[in-house]
């Protein structure tokens, strides 16, 4: 059974592989040491309840999307922070996640622009400075539009930072930067990764630890065992936690946790 451990503050990487680490991403990557996973496959909270207008809000009538698990938001976060304080922290993740790549390691970062107070919010500010060798485009099937000034936006960019040495796998720069893959509606996670975006990514790579420090529902984990990766997952939400760990070991994950259970935790 896939362990839960309580970050106390400290932690060794050997202690955590195939593991879920229950605490705050940026303390937890903080206490890692340099160089320690070969590919960091991520992607954080999109800041999108700090909106104006007409934009998504909390517990928001989605239209065909009403049944969609982002309208009431994330369990334990309210990702509604101030612009320039959004940024700060997520410069400082990437930061931590740049330096505990191994010398031939990769960060795959998902983030999306956003439009707000008629202005695109580019979020490649977050990269500026770090060393992107490419951005891969992932285009999803559909996407929610409140905002009638602009068309309806159904791409995110996935940031490939990585050091000199990195490189793919055997024929995978066959491969275009533009990846068509269908979102996933049937996760009770209001933003999950899909299954299929993880396979080519983690396909297209040889590195065999994989960490994501946005774990929310395991999806990493679960594609890194199909490919016979290990994998260390970060996550705040005690809820998401036990999501990802009952859907890791195969359980079912989508009902059932409104409570955590409790019963597979331990400290590191």
């Amino acid at each position: 059974m896939t362990t839960i451990i309580e970050f106390n503050g400290k932690i060794s990487a050997d202690a955590c592989l195939d593991k879920i680490i229950h605490g705050d991403c940026l303390e937890v990557m903080r206490a890692l040491p340099d160089k320690c996973v070969d590919i960091v496959i991520t992607s954080p909270p999109y800041n999108l309840l700090n909106s104006t207008g007409n934009g998504l809000k909390k517990n928001t009538n989605c239209g065909k999307w009403k049944n969609a698990a982002i309208k009431n938001g994330y369990a334990e976060y309210e990702d509604n922070m101030p612009y320039a304080e959004y940024i700060a922290w997520q410069r400082a993740c990437v930061a931590e996640m740049c330096r505990l790549i191994k010398d031939d390691g990769a960060v795959f970062y998902n983030n999306k622009n956003r439009v707000q107070k008629g202005l695109l919010e580019d979020r490649s500010e977050i990269v500026r400075g770090f060393p992107l060798r490419q951005i891969i485009i992932w285009k999803r099937s559909g996407a929610i539009n409140f905002n009638a000034g602009y068309f309806l936006p159904t791409t995110e960019q996935i940031y490939l930072l990585c050091n000199k040495a990195f490189k793919l796998a055997k024929g995978a720069n066959k491969n275009t930067d533009v990846w068509e893959v269908k979102q996933e509606m049937k996760n009770p996670h209001p933003a999950p990764f899909p299954e299929a975006l993880i396979d080519k990514i983690i396909s297209s790579t040889t590195g065999q630890i994989i960490l994501d420090p946005f774990a929310g529902s395991g999806t990493s984990a679960v594609c890194a065992k199909k490919f016979g990766r290990n994998f260390i997952l970060i996550e705040k939400s005690l809820k998401y936690c036990e999501m990802a760990q009952s859907r890791i070991d195969g359980g079912d994950w989508r009902h059932g946790l409104d409570a955590p259970r409790g019963d597979s935790k331990k400290p590191v």
